[in-house]
């Protein structure tokens, strides 16, 4: 990839930028914020880095939208965050404005681009930025499942005192409260971890994921999560540039998949060169079907309300 653009220098654009530039997964990476000064001094601050880690990967900041122009890879991590005791839907109506204006930025600079959504509440922003640029679903999609995958396995790995390296989880649904962790699909080393652990830890490792972004939020006080969240990003970001074809959790929008059809959500998707390639089904027994149809239904509930924004 020649051009990477992160829009929000936040934290989390930052962190995301910065393992950006080390893995040099393009040739020049643009940070745009509304900020004055702020993503120029990020992107200078990343670029001093660079004899550490040793990268030439160019790197600027903006507050101008054309420095999106010819981007081949748009991430949105712009929005209001969180507070402490605010769920994720508290924010989707100044957030749903600001990826509005971010979205027409992008179809004026950067029309070829794919666009990976970081900002919250994912799934709903998500499916306004698709409906918005009316692009295919591979070039629009969002990351939640590859953080929350990743805060189950460390939970797994923190409950049994195996290595993080061999736990493999699935998480499925709305990102926050009504997600849906797949305890069943997941392994360590290839055996199911309920060989190691009781029903009753698999579920309390399964409300800590749910809950996991605010645990987070409750103890830093003064901002949310920002090291996993950009590192779950350049996961994403990897599968892409090497076109790795790699299964993970992702946002993506549903057409006829487990019975939904019309909404954003986070369901295993084969990540590539092409975006979203492909989102797999898995065959889910009742309970797990009921949860997902839950978790579907509070989505669809913030969709309800993007929708009448309009």
């Amino acid at each position: 990839m020649r051009k990477i653009s992160i829009v929000g220098a936040g934290r989390v654009g930052e962190t995301a930028a910065q393992i950006l530039a080390e893995e040099e997964y393009c040739r020049e990476i643009a940070l745009l914020d509304v900020r004055e000064d702020v993503p120029e001094g990020i992107a200078l601050d990343i670029l001093q880095t660079a004899p550490f880690f040793e990268f030439d990967c160019a790197v600027q900041g903006s507050n101008d939208p054309r420095i999106l122009k010819d981007s081949d890879l748009v991430i949105v991590t712009a929005g209001i965050p969180r507070k402490p005791g605010m769920s994720r839907a508290d924010v989707l109506e100044t957030n749903v404005r600001i990826v509005d204006e971010v979205t027409d930025n992008i179809l004026a600079h950067a029309p070829n681009a794919m666009v990976l959504i970081v900002s919250n509440p994912v799934d709903a922003l998500t499916y306004r930025v698709a409906q918005r640029t009316g692009w295919d679903r591979s070039r629009v999609f969002g990351q939640a499942g590859v953080l929350d995958a990743s805060r189950m396995a460390s939970f797994i790995a923190q409950e049994t005192g195996f290595s993080a390296l061999d736990i493999t989880t699935m998480v499925l649904g709305g990102h926050g409260d009504t997600m849906v962790p797949v305890s069943r699909f997941c392994t360590i080393n290839g055996i199911p971890i309920s060989y190691f652990l009781t029903e009753e830890r698999i579920e309390a490792i399964n409300e800590r994921t749910r809950k996991g972004g605010a645990e987070i939020l409750a103890l830093r006080k003064n901002s949310s999560a920002y090291d996993a969240p950009g590192a779950a990003v350049a996961t994403m970001v990897d599968a892409i540039v090497h076109n790795r074809r790699r299964l993970l959790p992702c946002v993506a929008l549903l057409e006829g998949e487990y019975g939904e059809a019309d909404i954003a959500m986070g369901v295993p998707c084969i990540l590539s060169e092409k975006g979203v390639e492909s989102v797999v089904e898995l065959d889910l027994n009742a309970p797990e079907r009921a949860d997902f149809e839950r978790s579907a239904a509070a989505v669809r509930g913030e969709i309800e309300r993007v929708r009448a924004m309009s």
